[in-house]
């Protein structure tokens, strides 16, 4: 069985952090919403008295480099303080699909900025911690490059462009990648990306080329990074680190058709997609987001812890999972309260209530894993 040893907690919290601009123009700010900003001392000691002890967390662009060149940390600095005084390892997202309204995207102007500002933050995090340190630099460039370069769902609200603005944001990556390391040699990265699943109906079996090609469509950023795609963005081995895999109930379709159920026929078990990740790049994973909603919160944690352990019993590489996002949040588009965490909204002194059928499959999972004798339980979902 595959040990892991990256991070301090097998079982990671991952805080929501997008603050993109909506299609009407409105700004999000997930740290905010949720209160995490206000609240980043008590969530990690909350965490803590889980297990968890290691987190995705997320630096605001936006609200640092109000002006060109100019940094002002002080929306980091308490998050980061506060992990250095609760002992938390994190994973810094640097950009979670919102930067200063002042840059054009599709300029080399974003590329350079966006570089400028990871080598700034690496070294606030070198001067204060002694950690080595661990980034996500553009978070799920592939979503981000169909919700905002295809679909104009959100910035930078195009339609058609979405491959342009997939290359645009992997020279930003690498860019950053460089810049960093220029900081700090020791830096790791996570790319992170969701893992899908789509294949042709049944009922219309012609376009089965079409739902494969889909499929593969999932490896283009990861290709792009290593090289092995348009290498004239500058890609190659080193800057394809650590593989973070994003995976929700969700991820599995037909081809212009509905989500596949667990438990479905067609359904691929999720130790299979990590086999063919593994297979294909051959680098340390981590589970950087997965959860679900209301009551299915433990459920689906146990497949997938499940599948995880199975997966690693063959040697798959996995390093972690992480629980994303660990606490409710406000929907992106409607603002509806999305019980998803396990931890909900904060009181008026920063107390969170705990979703108890989350946290006691966590317990379990957790003990399952820190025994190094991870045994699932026979269950035909997981088959």
């Amino acid at each position: 069985m595959y040990t892991p040893n990256l991070f301090d907690s097998f079982f990671l919290g991952g805080f929501e952090c997008s603050n993109h601009r909506r299609s009407d123009g409105r700004r999000l700010d997930l740290l905010a919403a949720t209160g995490h900003d206000r609240w980043v001392a008590h969530d990690y000691a909350a965490l803590k008295r889980h297990g968890v002890t290691t987190v995705r967390d997320g630096l605001r662009w936006h609200l640092i480099e109000r002006a060109p060149g100019q940094y002002d940390w002080s929306s980091f600095l308490p998050m980061l303080q506060a992990a250095e005084q609760q002992g938390i390892q994190v994973i810094w997202d640097l950009c979670h699909y919102g930067w200063p309204d002042d840059i054009d995207i599709w300029r080399p102007q974003f590329v350079e900025r966006f570089a400028r500002y990871a080598a700034a933050a690496a070294q606030v995090i070198r001067d204060n911690t002694g950690r080595v340190p661990f980034f996500a630099p553009l978070n799920e460039i592939s979503f981000w490059s169909w919700a905002g370069g295809d679909e104009a769902y959100f910035n930078p609200m195009a339609r058609g462009r979405g491959f342009e603005l997939k290359h645009q944001l992997i020279r930003a990556t690498i860019a950053a990648i460089d810049a960093i390391r220029a900081v700090e040699p020791r830096a790791r990265f996570v790319q992170v990306e969701p893992a899908i699943h789509v294949i042709a109906s049944n009922d219309r079996p012609g376009p089965r080329k079409a739902a494969e090609d889909f499929r593969l469509s999932q490896f283009q950023v990861w290709d792009m990074l290593k090289g092995d795609l348009w290498p004239g963005l500058g890609g190659a081995p080193e800057y394809l680190d650590i593989i973070g895999i994003n995976y929700y109930s969700d991820n599995q379709w037909y081809l212009n058709g509905g989500v596949i159920e667990l438990g479905h026929a067609d359904y691929r078990p999720f130790k299979g997609i990590l086999s063919e990740i593994q297979h294909r790049y051959e680098r340390p994973m981590l589970i950087a987001e997965t959860g679900a909603e209301g009551d299915q919160r433990g459920e689906w944690l146990r497949y997938v812890s499940e599948q995880v352990g199975l997966a690693m019993q063959r040697g798959v590489p996995v390093e972690g999972i992480c629980l994303y996002p660990i606490v409710d949040y406000p929907g992106w588009a409607d603002e509806r309260h999305c019980p998803v965490g396990l931890l909900g909204f904060a009181d008026d002194n920063g107390h969170r209530p705990v979703h108890s059928g989350l946290a006691e499959e966590l317990h379990l999972q957790r003990v399952r894993f820190d025994r190094s004798a991870f045994e699932p339980e026979s269950v035909d979902l997981a088959q």
